[in-house]
């Protein structure tokens, strides 16, 4: 395991310089920099009474699904303040230049596609998004509803709520979402850990498989976490600054927009 604080090894560039394979996971950490709240920050205003594993929950929709959907209407304008950072654009870049790639993201928010993710292979977005509304009986993405003034608004075609397309606590990943996550670590050569605590699980066992089948793994990240005695490369640092950095090494400094 190699610890270059705010250097990128060469023999580091070396491999990325030549990876057809690569697979980045990102977490809370990334959206952090762009000033997203992390989900467990302390609630403001109207919602400091409440915790918020008391409200991501299929229960406390059914008990009071206005209560849930305000709070999510909330927690959707603090993200809509957020802009992407250069990690974000980083992640584009990679995306546009190597031949395979997969982008698998923990966060909801959506700055990766907002950046211009996306493009040339669909994200993985394993806890869904906060932005799309499913209905909560069909579970099919709802775009678009008559506006009655009701709150949650009601699916166009059944009646039922909509909800927000995001993974409660006691709900399950979606199977394909999860599946794709497997088939890209199991296979990449490269796999980057990207401001993420590696402590949630599914998540958490994606690095920790792409290295048992031969990958060269690298996390970027201030804080250690279980990764880092795995990891071949421990970068310390945040990825606003060490991803545009290694793009900088392997492409030229005119890349990120």
């Amino acid at each position: 395991m190699t610890e270059q604080p705010f250097q990128i090894p060469a023999s580091l560039v070396e491999i990325l310089s030549n990876a057809n394979s690569v697979v980045v996971l990102t977490g809370a950490g990334i959206s952090a920099e762009s000033g997203v709240p992390t989900f467990r920050d302390a609630q403001t205003g109207l919602w400091e009474k409440y915790q918020a594993e008391e409200l991501a929950t299929p229960g406390a929709f059914q008990r009071d699904p206005k209560l849930v959907w305000e709070w999510y209407e909330w927690r959707r304008g603090l993200i809509s303040n957020s802009n992407p950072n250069p990690g974000h654009y980083a992640i584009v870049e990679m995306e546009r230049r190597f031949p395979e790639f997969t982008l698998i993201t923990q966060n909801v928010d959506g700055l990766h596609k907002q950046a211009g993710s996306g493009a040339y292979s669909p994200i993985i977005e394993l806890h869904g998004n906060i932005f799309r509304n499913k209905c909560i009986d069909e579970n099919i993405i709802i775009n678009q509803w008559k506006d009655t003034g009701e709150i949650p608004p009601r699916c166009p075609y059944c009646g039922a709520y909509l909800r927000p397309d995001v993974v409660w606590f006691g709900e399950m990943l979606s199977q394909d979402s999860l599946e794709a996550a497997w088939q890209a670590s199991q296979s990449c050569q490269v796999f980057l850990s990207v401001g993420t605590s590696n402590l949630v699980e599914p998540a958490a066992s994606l690095p920790f498989m792409a290295s048992r089948n031969g990958a060269t793994v690298v996390e970027i990240n201030p804080n250690t976490t279980p990764l880092t005695q795995t990891a071949d490369f421990y970068l310390s640092g945040f990825s606003g600054v060490v991803l545009p950095k290694i793009v900088e090494l392997l492409w030229g400094n005119d890349e990120i927009s």
